[in-house]
C-alpha cells in the first residue's frame, strides 16, 4: 500500500489532536522519546541504522536512483538524522512540516529494480512511500536508538521498552504508518525486526554494497582516521549475515575493539556536562521551552555540526535530499 497525502495529513490531524503542548512538539519533556534520542550516543547505531536500510532494495534503488549520495554521503546521513531530530524534539509545526516535506521527497522516489537481491525479482516496481519499505526504515531507527541507549547509558527492561515504543508510534505516523501495519506493542516490534533479518527480505545487491563504500568517507580533513574506527565499528553492531555481506571484517580483533569502545563510553558519557552529552536539537528544545542552561554550548556543537554538513554539500553538490 502506498501511503498517500490525504493519508499522512489524516495522521497529522491526529497528533494535533492529541498533543498537549504545541509548543513541546509530538513527545515532549518527561517522555521516552526524549530520554533515549538526546542522547549523542544514538549516533553509534547511526551507520548501523542506514545499512540495514540500503539491505532492502527499496531504499538501494531509491538512494542509488534518486540521490546523489555517492558524492555527499556525509550530506545524506547529515539531512536523515536531522529530519529525524526536527520531528522528535521539534515544536509541532516544524514537526507536520518536516513529515510533509519528506513525503513530498518521497512522491518522487519511484522505479525499478535493477538486479535479483533479497526477496525481489529484477524488474520489480518500487517507490518509497510504500507503507512496508517505510516501516522497516522507521523500525532501524528505533532499533538502533534502543541498542546505542542500552549500549552506552544503561540497560532496559521490557516494559520500559514497551513505554518508549508506544509513544513511538506517534513517531511513525509522522511517515504516514498506520496502525494496521504497526505492531502492537515491544515484543511484536522485536519479532518484527527479528523477522526481517532472519528472513530473505534483506539482501546486498550492487547499489547496497556500493553505497555501503561511499558512507563512511571522511566528511572533512583530519576525519579520516575517525570515520576508518567508526566503519570498523557499524560492521560489528550488524547482523552476522548482513556484516559478512556488506563486507565487513570479523573476527576477535573486531570484536575487541567495539567491546574497548563501548567501555569507554560508558565510562565517559556519563561524565559529560548535558551541553555536550545531548543532542543540539534535544538542547535547543529545552531552550524553546525556556530552559537556556544548555543552549549555548549546545548552539556551539550544532552549528559545527552544520558547518561540516555544508561543506560536505557544497564538494558533492547535492540536492537537498
Amino acid at each position: 500500500m502506498t501511503v498517500t497525502r490525504e493519508d499522512l495529513e489524516a495522521h497529522l490531524a491526529s497528533l494535533r489532536a492529541t498533543t498537549r503542548d504545541p509548543r513541546a512538539g509530538v513527545f515532549g519533556p518527561g517522555s521516552k522519546m526524549w530520554e533515549i534520542s538526546r542522547e549523542s550516543a544514538v549516533f553509534l547505531c547511526g551507520g548501523r541504522a542506514v545499512l540495514l536500510q540500503t539491505a532492502h532494495a527499496y531504499v538501494a534503488h531509491g538512494v542509488d536512483q534518486h540521490s546523489r549520495t555517492k558524492s555527499d554521503p556525509f550530506g545524506r546521513f547529515f539531512r536523515t538524522f536531522d529530519n529525524v531530530f526536527t520531528m522528535i524534539f521539534g515544536d509541532l509545526g516544524h514537526a507536520e512540516r518536516c513529515a510533509r516535506r519528506v513525503h513530498t521527497i518521497h512522491r518522487r522516489v519511484e522505479g525499478e529494480i535493477t538486479e535479483d537481491v533479497g526477496g525481489f525479482k529484477r524488474g520489480h516496481r518500487y517507490e518509497a512511500n510504500e507503507e512496508h519499505a517505510l516501516l522497516w526504515v522507521y523500525a532501524t531507527l528505533l532499533d538502533g536508538a534502543v541498542l546505542a541507549f542500552e549500549l552506552v547509558v544503561r540497560p532496559m527492561g521490557d516494559r520500559e521498552k514497551d513505554a518508549y515504543y508506544q509513544e513511538a508510534k506517534r513517531f511513525g505516523r509522522l511517515f504516514g504508518i498506520s496502525d494496521a501495519v504497526m505492531p502492537r506493542d515491544w515484543r511484536a516490534f522485536r519479532d518484527y525486526v527479528d523477522g526481517v533479518i532472519e528472513s530473505d527480505l534483506l539482501g546486498v545487491g550492487r547499489p547496497a554494497a556500493e553505497l555501503r563504500r561511499f558512507l563512511f568517507r571522511a566528511p572533512a580533513p583530519g576525519l579520516g582516521v575517525p570515520m576508518t574506527a567508526y566503519e570498523a565499528l557499524t560492521g560489528q553492531l550488524l547482523p552476522p549475515r548482513l556484516r559478512a555481506q556488506y563486507g565487513f571484517p570479523d573476527g576477535l580483533a573486531a570484536r575487541a575493539t567495539l567491546d574497548a569502545t563501548v567501555a569507554t563510553l560508558r565510562r565517559t558519557v556519563p561524565r559529560l556536562p548535558p551541553s555536550v552529552r545531548y543532542l543540539p536539537a534535544y538542547n535547543q528544545a529545552l531552550e524553546r521551552l525556556g530552559d537556556a542552561r544548555q543552549a549555548r554550548v549546545g548552539r556551539a556543537f550544532g552549528a559545527a555540526f552544520d558547518r561540516m554538513a555544508r561543506r560536505s554539500q557544497r564538494r558533492g553538490l547535492a540536492p537537498q535530499t
